[in-house]
């Protein structure tokens, strides 16, 4: 039994035992990913202590995810035209810039709510070219045998920090304000500069037959790569539908807590705990499986659906919160999987205009999404939203699996040839 955990354990934290320059990385994501967690919650307490509107916070949302859906499609080439470290270098910094920013004005007391969604718009646009750079950088950091492994850690180290950001900015805010929230965060981006400027680039791997695409060219080819490529299709579409149909848990957790469940903050937290350690436990597993395969993607959507329409007429805390666990394992069991896949599937050349495409069908639907998920709960409750969740779950897997030649006749096929 010792020797099955330590040969687990050593399949898990590979990429970080092999390669100095991923350590580096992971070390620098932790400190400020946990630093942006306690911003993003500090924002939503700041506007709404400044407007005393609901309406106000879904704003900020707004500002926030707006870049996502108007730039997301040009990323990539962005990620394909330059050097990946330093471009996330450089988003590392502006996004530092903007946190540091929103600090002063905050602990100076002259913030202002068009300040606050200014700077979200502005921090939001920087994240846009920052995430297919950084993922793309991945490769470069562990090679493509332990891709599958590397991105699943990255998955546990942003669930880690979505459990620790929520809770130290709440402490922060609690003992002194929301604009030292945006301080810490600020100081945090130091760790991952550090890591970056740091790294070894001749022991990066190297991207084959790169070139330099032009904006609306290389965009075109990438979608077009995308288009013809069914893997990398299907992977696309799921995800559009998935997250911002089905995994859409920010809008509906609040909700449940307060309207379905009638209870507090303390509730509140606790769900969104069981989620977040679920999430945290299904990176582990998928960083152990070190593969991405199509069973386990299709089956993390199947499972999070039956469970959404589990959960839709309960209103026992316990059985809700164990039933979110499960979701939360599901829901990063699929996105490492999913995610190691389309870089997977993807030459060097044209991989990061594929990775902004793929990113573009996780974030461009959300501000759409996101009111249609609340309209669904002010008409049926939580309890509709839900089981409009899993069905889009449901349908989305079934959709999936045919179109990836799933099923019985596959079964048929299988067998006859064994």
């Amino acid at each position: 039994m010792t020797k099955l955990v330590r040969l687990a354990s050593r399949r898990t934290f590979a990429s970080l035992r092999r390669h100095r320059n991923y350590r580096l990385f992971f070390a620098g994501q932790i400190t400020s990913v946990c630093g942006t967690w306690m911003q993003n919650v500090a924002l939503a307490w700041l506007i709404l202590d400044l407007t005393h509107s609901p309406v106000a916070v879904g704003l900020l949302s707004l500002a926030r995810f707006a870049p996502y859906t108007l730039l997301g499609l040009f990323a990539g080439v962005v990620a394909d035209r330059f050097d990946n470290r330093r471009t996330v270098i450089v988003t590392q910094s502006v996004q530092m810039v903007f946190s540091a920013l929103l600090a002063a004005v905050t602990l100076l007391g002259t913030v202002q709510t068009w300040q606050v969604y200014a700077i979200a718009a502005l921090t939001g646009i920087a994240v846009v070219f920052d995430m297919p750079a950084r993922q793309n950088l991945t490769v470069q950091l562990v090679g493509r045998d332990e891709l599958p492994n590397a991105i699943a850690l990255n998955s546990s180290l942003f669930n880690t920090a979505r459990i620790l950001g929520p809770a130290l900015a709440g402490i922060v805010i609690a003992a002194l304000g929301a604009g030292w929230c945006f301080a810490i965060n600020s100081v945090s981006f130091l760790a991952v500069l550090a890591g970056l400027l740091l790294m070894r680039v001749n022991e990066l791997f190297p991207l084959a037959d790169r070139v330099r695409p032009k904006l609306l060219a290389g965009t075109r080819e990438g979608l077009a790569y995308v288009r013809r490529t069914r893997e990398l299709l299907v992977l696309t579409l799921m995800a559009a539908v998935v997250m911002a149909f089905a995994f859409n848990v920010n809008v509906l957790l609040p909700v449940l807590a307060k309207e379905t469940l009638a209870a507090g903050p303390l509730t509140f937290g606790i769900i969104t705990a069981c989620f977040g350690a679920g999430a945290l436990a299904g990176s582990l597993v998928a960083a152990t499986l070190g593969k991405a395969r199509w069973g386990i993607m299709l089956g993390s959507v199947a499972v999070f659906g039956v469970a959404e329409l589990v959960i839709a007429p309960l209103q026992n805390v316990a059985l809700v919160s164990a039933l979110l666990f499960i979701c939360g394992v599901c829901f990063t069991t699929y996105t490492a999987a999913a995610g190691s896949a389309v870089q997977l599937e993807t030459p060097d050349r044209i991989r990061g205009r594929v990775l902004g495409i793929y990113y573009y069908a996780w974030t461009a639907p959300l501000p759409l999404a996101s009111p249609l998920i609340g309209w669904l709960c002010s008409v049926g409750g939580t309890e509709l939203a839900f089981v409009f969740g899993g069905l889009c779950a449901l349908g989305a897997t079934a959709a999936g699996a045919v179109a990836m030649g799933y099923g019985p006749r596959r079964r048929r096929v299988a067998a006859a040839t064994a």
